[in-house]
């Protein structure tokens, strides 16, 4: 009898990839980020998932941020004004999205 494995590690990967980064001041990406990359490596050592989630969980973490660095939270960095005060992507939301 053939029996198929469930994958529930994607209940724990995916939700990962739904966090937004902070629309605070850049330096707390570098703490967000931290904390995203322990979670992950601990996630893998702990809960050892399966090939295809795996796999799924980095095609889609490519995916996203090959599209947009800026929307990436594994990066700490984004593209800031006002001499590093805000990133670029809340400045677009925050100040010219009001003006209409």
């Amino acid at each position: 009898m053939l029996r198929f494995k469930t994958m529930y590690c994607l209940q724990w990967m995916i939700p990962v990839l739904l966090i937004p980064k902070h629309w605070l001041h850049p330096i707390f990406l570098i703490e967000q980020t931290l904390f995203i990359w322990i979670y992950i490596i601990d996630f893998f050592i702990e809960r050892k998932p399966c090939h295809i989630c795996s796999a799924i969980f980095i095609i889609a973490l490519a995916r996203i941020c090959y599209s947009d660095t800026d929307a990436c939270i594994f990066w700490p960095t984004c593209t800031t004004r006002n001499d590093g005060q805000v990133c670029n992507y809340v400045y677009k939301n925050e100040y010219e999205n009001n003006g209409r």
